[in-house]
């Protein structure tokens, strides 16, 4: 995969990406700034009916199990307890247990049998490649580790798509994830923009939905067909379908 990364080269094959001044929080826009369009990756390249999430929720209980010996019914009000209060498990895990992330990250993300479940998407190809890159770069952003987001784009034969990906890097001392105000941060001065204005940002998550909004960033939050809407949206704009991003981010897209 041809993309930027801030990892280090010793964990990929991609060429590091040399981090850019701090971004602005203000309201000065640098007009040559080309915006960058933000993509999450889970529940969000590909729908949750795939049930994924369920799959990984059970690799995470059996991990606080088997590490914490807790039973079922303490690992998983645990795993959830520490899911709301840091945005992942692992950082709660992390924080409080000393637990190796990246020992974590191979029982957990990396156990996943993904290439059963994952498969190409030509639509969502289109609806990517529909997007003008003369406007607006591509970027992903998870709360994943870099090898479960390579994974899941390769699966989907999307990766060729995107410039490059910011990640919770679980081998760093310390590391943030969505929605704590560092990752955002992190993300933009990876991608190399300082204007929050000229962000886009697709997500499914209502936290990271909110904190991305509240920095001014341009936000679609993305709602699974099934899920009830939130009593107070997250953000201005909210989805069913990544298709509906035509229409409310029109500005991006070829022939707009």
């Amino acid at each position: 995969m041809p993309f930027n990364t801030a990892a280090p080269p010793q964990t990929m094959d991609y060429r590091s990406q040399t981090q850019q001044d701090p971004p602005t929080n203000g309201s000065t826009t640098d007009q040559s700034e080309k915006p960058v369009f933000f993509f999450d990756i889970d529940n969000c390249l590909y729908p949750k009916s795939l049930d994924i999430h369920r799959m990984m929720a059970q690799l995470i209980d059996r991990f606080f199990e088997d590490h914490l010996s807790l039973s079922q019914k303490d690992a998983n009000e645990l795993h959830y307890r520490y899911y709301r209060e840091y945005g992942l498990a692992i950082e709660g895990l992390v924080r409080h247990h000393k637990v190796n992330a990246l020992e974590y990250n191979s029982k957990v993300d990396d156990a996943l049998p993904l290439e059963d479940v994952i498969k190409p998407n030509p639509e969502l190809r289109k609806l990517i490649e529909d997007i003008d890159t003369s406007k607006v770069r591509l970027w992903l952003f998870t709360n994943a580790y870099i090898t479960h987001g390579k994974r899941v784009v390769k699966l989907l034969e999307i990766d060729d798509l995107f410039e490059g990906i910011t990640y919770c890097d679980y081998g760093s001392d310390k590391f943030y994830c969505k929605p704590h105000v560092e990752m955002y941060e992190k993300a933009m001065a990876e991608a190399g923009i300082k204007s929050n204005e000229k962000c886009y940002f697709v997500d499914d998550s209502y936290i990271n939905c909110k904190a991305a909004d509240e920095r001014g960033w341009k936000v679609a939050h993305l709602l699974d067909e099934n899920d009830a809407p939130p009593a107070q949206p997250a953000s201005k704009y909210q989805i069913r379908s990544l298709q509906e991003l035509r229409n409310i981010f029109s500005e991006v897209f070829k022939n707009s």
